[in-house]
């Protein structure tokens, strides 16, 4: 007879005892395997690769293709570029896009009028004071001084005197038939006591009391590039001179006197823009100029740079 056998025996049948280990054994055998870990045999591998085809070169390169792709995104751009060139296409676009005009929030500056110093004089050293008469025309350049009383009569090129001042500048306009000082009191025609030329008591061939080709009072009327004697300029200095030749009329007349010149000594110390302030005709104005252009000054200098000075020369037409 058999002993009747009990609920959970079956399952102790599932169990293999040679697996079981204890628990303790399975942590040390951990750890020395993590500290020396066992030398496994080399993997020997069965399978072998195969060549597959790459999935692109099924179609291959054809130059066909490339070419169609390229014409057509080309013909897509000329298209759009096309439709914008258009009026409707600009019409379209401007429908389409809001524009903003952007605000300038700067206050409004009024540009400073540049003051112009147009000071200007000058005479021949008469004992007569400069005559009461009217201004000659403003120009950005003078080739004549003006004159009250005309030391030459016959000169062989007639210029209109002038004086150096804007153009569109409002001079002092008087009522009088001929060239003088508007602010003096004299009746009697007279260029002045000034040197240089021109009318008035200053120099330089202008009209006043001033120092320049302009009119009035102050320094100015040289234009651009040249600065006046002062102000940290230094006048030019004369280191060679030649001697003017007479010519061949005034000899024969036995004629003498002095030529006034104005001249712009340059950078180079050379005698530039030439002018005749004071004429003595007979060919002598041009032997004149032909002299001073010969000559060679030091410069002026501002600062220690050379600059252009203006200046005042006499030329003399002595006979012996």
């Amino acid at each position: 007879m058999e002993t009747p056998s009990k609920p959970d025996d079956h399952l102790s049948h599932l169990l293999v005892t040679q697996l079981e280990v204890p628990w303790h054994r399975s942590l040390i055998q951990s750890v020395t395997e993590l500290i020396h870990p066992p030398k496994l045999p080399p993997l020997e591998v069965t399978s072998k690769p195969v060549p597959v085809k790459d999935i692109w070169g099924l179609y291959g390169r054809q130059k066909k293709s490339f070419l169609m792709s390229t014409g057509l995104q080309a013909a897509i751009v000329a298209m759009l570029f096309t439709l914008g060139a258009t009026k409707p296409g600009r019409e379209a676009v401007v429908k389409a896009v809001t524009l903003f005009m952007p605000v300038d929030t700067a206050p409004e500056i009024t540009p400073k009028k540049p003051t112009v110093d147009v000071g200007g004089g000058g005479g021949d050293r008469s004992p007569l004071p400069a005559s009461f008469g009217k201004l000659p025309k403003a120009a950005l350049r003078q080739f004549t001084p003006p004159e009250a009383v005309y030391n030459n009569l016959n000169p062989k090129l007639a210029m209109e005197p002038s004086i150096i001042a804007p153009p569109d500048m409002a001079l002092p306009q008087v009522d009088s038939d001929h060239y003088g000082d508007p602010f003096s009191k004299s009746g009697i025609l007279s260029n002045g006591t000034g040197p240089g030329g021109g009318i008035g008591s200053g120099d330089t061939g202008g009209v006043g009391r001033g120092h320049g080709p302009g009119a009035g009072p102050g320094d100015g009327g040289f234009g651009v590039g040249s600065s006046r004697p002062g102000d940290n300029v230094t006048k030019p200095e004369l280191v060679r001179k030649a001697e003017p030749e007479y010519s061949e009329e005034a000899r024969r007349a036995k004629y003498s006197g002095t030529v006034v010149l104005y001249i712009e000594v340059d950078v180079t110390g050379h005698a530039t823009n030439i002018r005749v302030q004071r004429s003595l005709g007979m060919g002598l104005d041009e032997k004149a100029v032909e002299a001073v252009k010969k000559w060679l000054f030091v410069p002026g200098k501002q600062n220690g740079k050379a600059v252009a000075v203006p200046a005042t020369v006499e030329v003399n037409f002595r006979l012996l």
